[in-house]
């Protein structure tokens, strides 16, 4: 195995290559679940060898973290997320949060889904969730603290609780409940989401509740 993987691939053979092991790796986790994730697994469904597959991922961490890189970059987690910290204030940033969650999150509810149900007993499946967890906690902190710095937290919170809470609520089973068991749409989602977090966490600067 080589010590050094391909970390871009510069030629359209190994960016194919690379490509076909991805999809193989989405598919595998979204029909049969992390568990059936192994290297030679998504090998011999992206129709390569072993040995190609590791010379592009060094290891199965390193391909779950690149399958995870590559959907944020096809999913839109960048300009998805980038609509919050835009919004004039932290109230309008709350219903841009949001929206945030419901166009983003319910786009990837297979392999989240896929990843929760063995993360405590998957290390790679733990380290992605590590990952993740670090992610949404740093921009709920950042949300909170905004709401605080202006004025507009609503009492009893205080930046670390209202941190956890909103952390709390990026939650794939509600998200899942939601859209899939009830059939709500991504809009409706969005909305009533906002109306919850603005009526929970925000008040106007003389304390009222917007």
């Amino acid at each position: 195995m080589p010590e050094r993987p391909i970390q871009h691939p510069t030629n359209a053979r190994s960016r194919r290559t690379r490509a076909a092991l991805l999809a193989a790796t989405l598919a595998l986790l979204e029909q049969d679940g992390f568990e059936a994730l192994t290297m030679s697994a998504v090998a011999d469904r992206a129709g390569v060898t072993r040995g190609a597959a590791y010379l592009h991922f060094g290891s199965r961490a390193d391909l779950v973290a690149a399958l995870f890189d590559h959907i944020a970059e096809t999913e839109g987690l960048a300009a998805s997320a980038a609509r919050v910290w835009d919004a004039p204030d932290p109230v309008a940033a709350l219903d841009e949060w949001a929206g945030h969650l419901a166009r983003y999150h319910t786009r990837v509810l297979a392999v989240s889904r896929a990843v929760d149900r063995v993360q405590r007993a998957d290390p790679d499946a733990a380290a992605h969730r590590s990952r993740v967890t670090a992610a949404q906690l740093a921009n709920c902190r950042r949300l909170a603290t905004w709401l605080h710095e202006e004025g507009r937290l609503a009492a009893p919170w205080t930046v670390a609780a209202a941190t956890d809470m909103l952390w709390a609520l990026v939650s794939t089973d509600t998200i899942e409940r939601l859209t899939v068991d009830r059939r709500w749409s991504q809009r409706r989602l969005a909305a009533h989401l906002g109306v919850l977090l603005r009526s929970t966490f925000a008040t106007d600067p003389q304390g009222a509740t917007p």
